[in-house]
């Protein structure tokens, strides 16, 4: 199916796709480092789902240039967010979002596998995770959202000087029995 036949969601949940969008986070990767970065994926998925991602605009390129006869390419994300907004989820069936869930969790616990194995007792200062509550309304969540997306604008560009990049995933999972009218 080509990019242009499918929607955000169905190309940005691809488990393979998911993977090289979360590489390219805030930075500029040739094609020779996302395959040393997902050396589980062959050359030539790597390559399939790069050109999906470069032909729905998720992707762009950013710089080519010959190495050893073959043109090698510097991939950023692109102008189209690599984001499922409320509408394209409400447009996925419970299928496709189930498998769109699970997709971020196996990438989650891909990268949580990675920092274990690296065995540095150090890189543990960068680590976090819990769960908290909050209770909002759809305007108090989309404020939130807008503040965090302000907040962290400057840190999601590698700007070197010694900066380690870091993961952060968020999960927004609404409470599946509505809210109790208070009593008058």
């Amino acid at each position: 199916m080509a990019s242009s036949a499918m929607s955000i969601a169905e190309i940005v949940t691809h488990p393979v796709r998911v993977r090289i969008i979360q590489q390219l986070g805030g930075r500029e990767l040739t094609t020779a480092q996302l395959r040393a970065a997902l050396p589980d994926v062959s050359q030539p998925t790597l390559y399939r789902q790069v050109a999906i991602l470069v032909e729905a605009g998720v992707l762009t390129i950013v710089a080519e240039r010959r190495v050893r006869g073959a043109v090698e390419r510097t991939l950023a994300l692109g102008e189209r967010l690599a984001h499922i907004d409320h509408e394209g989820l409400r447009a996925m069936s419970d299928a496709q979002l189930r498998s769109a869930f699970l997709s971020f969790l196996g990438q989650v616990g891909r990268t949580f596998d990675l920092f274990l194995d690296a065995g540095d007792p150090q890189l543990r200062e960068f680590l976090g995770f819990g769960t908290g509550s909050l209770y909002v309304n759809a305007d108090d969540l989309a404020t939130i959202q807008a503040g965090l997306t302000k907040v962290l604008a400057p840190y999601q560009v590698d700007q070197g000087g010694g900066r380690r990049r870091v993961d952060l995933s968020t999960i927004l999972i609404p409470e599946a029995v509505p809210p109790a009218d208070p009593e008058p």
